[in-house]
């Protein structure tokens, strides 16, 4: 295995994670944050799926959110769109959140990213290498859902990484309406899309919201789009109901963790289905440090949707959270059950068995961890748990190699060289974790050469 983190169980080799810490190089923010939720991811992609489809996309492409209140989006490599908080809260309807969706992945399926890689590495070189990649620990990691990890970018190198011509914008907007008529979803959401940002060619360039910076919103390009939207007819919009439901389940809780608690409690009513409304006030319950006030709002929601594996990891949150850990863990491996698959609620599974402790299931934890690696490489929060359980099992090669792999994809690379040096003395010689951890030394010594 090469560069020890995969991705969907394929080697994918450290220089890769590390050029993925590029994608904050579209932030003006000092610190940024991309928001790890599995509810909140699920219902994204359940979002993207036809698009991808009809794009000719992996369907492994992820949907991920930036907590930013401004208005932006954007993709830096094959694997993942981003779209801040602010925009996705700014839209008025699934469909206007699917024609951003569908734009930026014509930017991956139209090759737009061929010239940045070649930005990229200058961009690199601006920014550095120790620029850390901010992806947030899932939900029950220790860390508040949605939390931080904040890294400070060079806005010099921002600014030429992420420009759009107009010319790649038109063959987007083109092949953005063409995804959207083919999956049925139809072509009404991208004017809703493209009203968001009326206006943002008056104001100076500092006063514009990124994506209009980045993506330029010209009345000649509005115009265009209108006419091409118009000219593939009336909106199908198969499966409407199934995706304003999941639209208004990742608002409705993106917004409960990202305003007050009061905000929310004045909201809930006006949520879409009554699970969204429960799942709403749990949040706002579980922010007040009322968890028994939360589980039993919660419960309300599972009542309706028993077999919903989003309300257990959620609910499993909320326990552990809460400190009640043998219950939580109960909740994530009711999750796991009807969600086997997904990295970020077998992390919270694992991590919940590390905090308790003890042999045997500390043993239990390790592949229930190893496999949430697997799923997901953006989660540092699964190697740290990774070395905690192997330090506390007695394999000092196996917890230094993951603490330098956290280290790594963290952009900590010096850190990073010290703990993989540390994990070859032990590990045996040729071995793949022995590999692994040659690896990281190889990217570390390379990171500080000139």
């Amino acid at each position: 295995m090469a560069g020890g983190v995969l991705r969907g169980g394929k080697p994918v080799r450290l220089r890769t994670v590390l050029a993925f810490a590029l994608v904050l190089l579209a932030l003006p923010a000092q610190a940024v944050t991309v928001l790890r939720d599995p509810d909140i991811e699920h219902a994204l992609n359940r979002l993207a799926q036809p698009v991808l489809r009809a794009a000719g996309l992996s369907s492994a492409l992820k949907v991920l959110v930036v907590q930013d209140p401004s208005l932006n989006a954007f993709v830096v490599d094959p694997n993942a769109i981003y779209i801040h908080s602010g925009l996705l809260q700014r839209t008025s309807s699934a469909a206007a959140l699917q024609f951003i969706i569908a734009h930026e992945a014509a930017h991956i399926a139209n090759g737009h990213l061929t010239r940045r890689r070649l930005n990229a590495q200058y961009a690199s070189r601006v920014a550095g290498l120790g620029m850390a990649l901010a992806v947030a620990t899932a939900a029950g990691t220790g860390q508040p859902a949605l939390a931080a990890a904040g890294l400070g970018v060079a806005n010099s190198a921002r600014r030429g990484f992420f420009a759009h011509s107009r010319a790649e914008e038109s063959s987007a907007d083109q092949s953005a309406i063409r995804y959207l008529s083919q999956s049925g979803r139809g072509a009404r959401g991208a004017i809703d899309a493209m009203q968001i940002f009326a206006g943002q060619e008056t104001l100076s360039e500092s006063r514009r919201d990124p994506y209009a910076q980045s993506h330029p919103v010209s009345r000649d390009r509005l115009r265009s789009l209108t006419a091409l939207s118009q000219s593939y007819g009336p909106d199908p919009r198969l499966d409407v109901d199934q995706d304003t439901y999941w639209y208004e389940r990742a608002k409705g809780k993106i917004s409960a963790f990202l305003q007050p608690p009061k905000w929310t409690r004045q909201r809930a009513d006006e949520s879409l289905a009554p699970d969204i409304e429960y799942m709403r006030l749990a949040v706002a319950n579980h922010r007040l440090s009322d968890w028994r006030g939360a589980v039993q709002q919660l419960d309300r929601a599972l009542a309706i949707r028993p077999d919903d594996a989003y309300y257990h990891e959620l609910k499993g949150q909320i326990l552990l959270e809460g400190r009640q850990f043998a219950a939580a863990e109960a909740a994530y491996r009711r999750a796991s059950t009807l969600a086997p698959n997904d990295g970020l609620i077998l992390a919270s599974l694992g991590h919940a068995m590390v905090v308790q402790g003890g042999t045997a299931r500390l043993q239990q934890a390790l592949p229930v961890l190893e496999r949430a690696r697997a799923a997901d490489y953006r989660n540092g929060g699964v190697m740290r748990d990774l070395g905690s359980a192997y330090a506390q099992l007695g394999q000092p090669g196996m917890a230094a190699l993951s603490i330098a792999e956290y280290h790594a994809l963290y952009g900590r690379l010096k850190d990073a060289g010290i703990q993989a040096r540390r994990a070859e003395g032990l590990l045996s010689r040729g071995s793949p974790s022995w590999q692994r951890a040659r690896d990281v030394v190889v990217a570390s010594e390379n990171a500080e050469k000139p």
